[in-house]
């Protein structure tokens, strides 16, 4: 019991905000991190098997088009190569991150991410399902009618549907079991690669050479018209997630506390996870698995600037692009002139940083 004039004590935790305001630490870092990505962006332009060098860039770009300061070859590789890929990059990484950051808050824990709990996989399963049944007579004319986009409204749907069961499966009474989502997870990815073992049996050579590297994660495919097909819909979700902010830090103190604030949790559910549900399917369907940015991004951030959304948020999206952008650098410096799949340099980097967490945390998970 307290007794009368006691001081309370402070929470602890991973949700709890530190001793003091970190309002001007998370507003310092967010600025950090905009220089980050800054010079990441700069040094990924200026960067890759041609000896073009960022200079060569920017000289070109300020003397205008006049000037033929760039080759007819540079030309092409710049415009048509190494800008298409830093900007896929960028929205990959940035909706990974800010999808972990999202699903954390939801879940009201720091294991959701949408690669480890299954939702990649089902955002996975439905890009599949059109890369192999998309020249059935069944499939066909939808694909068609659909273009570019029909890829990543597949992705987008199946994540959606493994989003709904996972929450649904995880939460009873307000209340969200970590055993349980991390469990549920393990079983819908499960059942998800399944499915998807049945489709790549069904595939031609060609799709199966197609599938392998895209599972794999890469973003060497990376082209104008992929980023056309999911940029509008990973922006959109980008952009939706800081209106959830404030119902986000309200549901950390529970379901029935932020009805009482006068937030309407269930609207803040349905929006979060059909933004979830969109950046994630978006990026699975243009680049293949990439895992574990969702989970390290935001739990470094976390742990500096503390959990209030409205800045975890936009700092989740700088440092989540410039993550993958140095990742994809690495993937192709490691065993050049070919290339490393990016889904396992980000695998290599994150499963350690996955263990540190679960040893960090292995009260809350004793089963």
């Amino acid at each position: 019991m307290m007794l009368q004039g006691q001081a309370r004590p402070a929470p602890v935790g991973l949700w709890s905000r530190a001793e003091g305001d970190r309002t001007g630490r998370a507003r310092l870092c967010i600025a950090a991190l905009a220089v980050l990505y800054a010079l990441v962006f700069a040094l990924s332009l200026g960067s890759g098997a041609s000896d073009m060098s960022f200079w060569d860039v920017m000289r070109a770009w300020l003397a205008g088009e006049g000037d033929n300061a760039l080759s007819a070859r540079d030309s092409i590789i710049l415009y048509d190569i190494r800008l298409p890929r830093i900007l896929l990059g960028s929205l990959i990484g940035a909706s990974l991150a800010v999808s972990g950051a999202v699903m954390q808050g939801l879940f009201r824990n720091p294991l959701a991410d949408p690669g480890i709990v299954g939702v990649a996989s089902g955002a996975g399963l439905g890009a599949i399902a059109v890369i192999v049944l998309g020249g059935t007579a069944g499939l066909g004319p939808l694909i068609g009618l659909l273009g570019i986009y029909a890829l990543p409204f597949a992705a987008f749907f199946g994540g959606l549907a493994t989003t709904l069961i996972l929450y649904r499966v995880a939460t009873r009474r307000g209340q969200t079991s970590i055993a349980t989502m991390l469990l549920a997870g393990i079983a819908l990815g499960a059942m998800a690669g399944a499915f998807s073992g049945v489709l790549v049996y069904l595939a031609d050579d060609q799709q199966l050479r197609d599938l392998t590297f895209w599972g794999l994660g890469s973003l060497a495919g990376a082209t104008w018209s992929k980023i056309w097909a999911a940029g509008p819909i990973i922006v959109a979700a980008l952009c939706a997630a800081p209106l959830l902010a404030r119902g986000l830090d309200a549901m950390v103190l529970g379901e029935a506390t932020a009805n009482h604030l006068g937030i309407r949790v269930q609207r803040i559910k349905n929006a979060a996870i059909v933004a979830v549900a969109a950046a994630t399917g978006a990026s699975v369907a243009v680049a293949g698995g990439i895992g574990f940015v969702g989970i390290v991004v935001p739990h470094l951030l976390r742990l500096t600037i503390g959990p209030e959304h409205r800045y975890l948020l936009p700092a989740s999206a700088l440092l989540g692009a410039s993550l993958l952008l140095v990742a994809d650098a690495v993937s192709r410096m490691v065993v050049a002139p070919a290339e490393l799949p990016i889904g396992i340099v980000t695998a290599a980097i994150g499963a350690p940083f996955f263990l540190w967490i679960l040893l960090r945390r292995r009260g809350l998970l004793d089963l």
